[in-house]
């Protein structure tokens, strides 16, 4: 059994077509609230060994929840729960530059934060922590889902700036020209505060964006709509799906250390004495390697 155990965050059917032996649906409980839904949760055969994977559709069962109203404290900390290493986000992004076309994928590797709703860290008062957050994807990780995408004959861009804005509604033009002026690549409404979240839970995190239209700063067409977009991820499931399927099977034998996996050793600021009992029980999964 490799000691890999790959968390999936996204669409309810991306893994269906993957076969999962022992495969069973389960109901885990967080402190944080109700995340989106049961976990599904099985090993995969490869030619390095079982890989447990662990699968949570972000959005729920028939994608009952928008972006603006998931638990993502309660996602990310249900992960941790069921022993996943490394995580990997899989979400539908518009494109903010010409060469990053519909039906193509991008490993992105920074972020823009627009979002203002959503609890931004599992930490807070009575237990002050500061996560850095200068290079917020694992590199390894958002490698080996590259790989995967070529693998399964897509075409992938290595690196790319995510603007996460708030939503459910699209951006205005102007909105659209701004973020482009910034250095946005792609846009979208979930990878934030997911890959804060993510480590601060001490996990690898790399984010697969699907490409699914050139958002609205292209003056002489159309802005985008939600009809276009599912059209598109429709066409583009089975490179998805295919896509993980490789990167399963591409992950070495073993799991080697990553710097993400203690990368709360320092940043934990409140005195023991000082910290709060009710929050740190809440913590026990997040930070339990910490606060044990």
């Amino acid at each position: 059994m490799s000691n890999w155990h790959i968390g999936v965050l996204g669409g309810s059917g991306l893994y269906e077509g993957i076969a999962l032996e022992d495969s069973q649906e389960i109901e885990v409980a967080s402190p944080f609230g109700a995340p989106s839904g049961p976990v599904t949760t099985g090993r995969a055969r490869t030619a390095g060994g079982d890989v447990r994977v662990t699968f949570l559709a972000r959005h729920g069962a028939g994608h009952r929840l928008s972006p603006d109203s998931v638990n993502y404290r309660a996602n990310i900390d249900v992960l941790k729960r069921c022993g996943v290493t490394d995580l990997l986000a899989v979400s539908a992004i518009g494109s903010l530059r010409e060469e990053m076309a519909p039906g193509q994928m991008v490993a992105v590797d920074q972020f823009i934060d627009r979002t203002c709703s959503r609890p931004p860290s599992f930490f807070g008062e009575g237990l002050v922590a500061h996560a850095g957050l200068a290079d917020p994807v694992c590199a390894r990780l958002s490698a080996l889902a590259a790989d995967a995408v070529e693998a399964a004959g897509g075409a992938v861009h290595r690196g790319g700036t995510y603007v996460a804005i708030e939503g459910p509604q699209f951006s205005t033009r102007a909105e659209s020209r701004m973020y482009r002026a910034w250095g946005g690549d792609v846009i979208g409404m979930t990878g934030m505060p997911e890959a804060r979240l993510a480590r601060e839970a001490e996990l690898p995190y790399a984010m697969l964006g699907m490409v699914t239209d050139y958002d609205s700063w292209r003056d002489t067409e159309a802005g985008v709509e939600a009809h276009d977009i599912m059209a598109t991820l429709a066409a583009n499931a089975d490179l998805a799906r295919a896509t993980l399927a490789a990167l399963l099977q591409g992950l070495p034998a073993m799991r080697e250390a990553s710097p993400v996996d203690t990368a709360m050793e320092h940043a934990l600021i409140t005195s023991p004495e000082r910290r709060d009992t009710n929050l740190v029980a809440r913590l026990d999964a997040v930070a339990g390697r910490l606060l044990g």
